[in-house]
């Protein structure tokens, strides 16, 4: 059985602030459609995703900003960071894990996931080891984001 991951639906507090957001980080409009009052719908895929994000009004009870740890693959994280710097989005410098293995979470609100087993050092990973280096960002409402730097996949991936 395949089973793939298509959407993730964000929670939001203004749904034409996140909109402006997204379409502003380069993710392309699927959707955009005042379904009845009181449920409103937005759909956008990142560039060259084959799975999307939706939010909108009377989709989720869940708070605005709990979306965390959202990752986004790139080939080149510096190219990345500077595209979306480029488009007037604020991302975090390029680091890497000293411990050499994962990083999860973001660095923006109250939520932080640097567990004790990551070292979070600046630049990124000093082989560019494909998993090794990240950006964060995050949207209005803070859902945070992770830029990672995949450049060889592991093998069944």
């Amino acid at each position: 059985m395949t089973m793939k991951l298509e959407l993730l639906v964000l929670p939001v507090s203004d749904v034409d602030r996140a909109r402006a957001f997204y379409e502003q980080a380069g993710f392309r409009l699927d959707l955009a459609k005042d379904v009845t009052d009181g449920y409103r719908v937005v759909h956008l895929t990142p560039p060259g995703s084959e799975a999307s994000i939706i939010f909108g009004t009377g989709l989720t009870t869940a708070e605005p900003g709990s979306a965390q740890g959202l990752y986004l693959v790139v080939a080149d994280v510096e190219e990345a960071r500077e595209t979306l710097l480029g488009r007037g989005i604020e991302v975090s410098e390029v680091f890497h894990d000293g411990k050499g293995l994962f990083f999860h979470g973001h660095d923006a609100g109250d939520v932080v996931h640097d567990g004790p087993g990551q070292e979070r050092i600046a630049g990124p990973h000093p082989e560019r080891a494909s998993y090794g280096s990240y950006a964060t960002f995050s949207d209005p409402d803070g859902n945070g984001w992770v830029l990672q730097e995949i450049t060889q996949r592991f093998p069944g991936r």
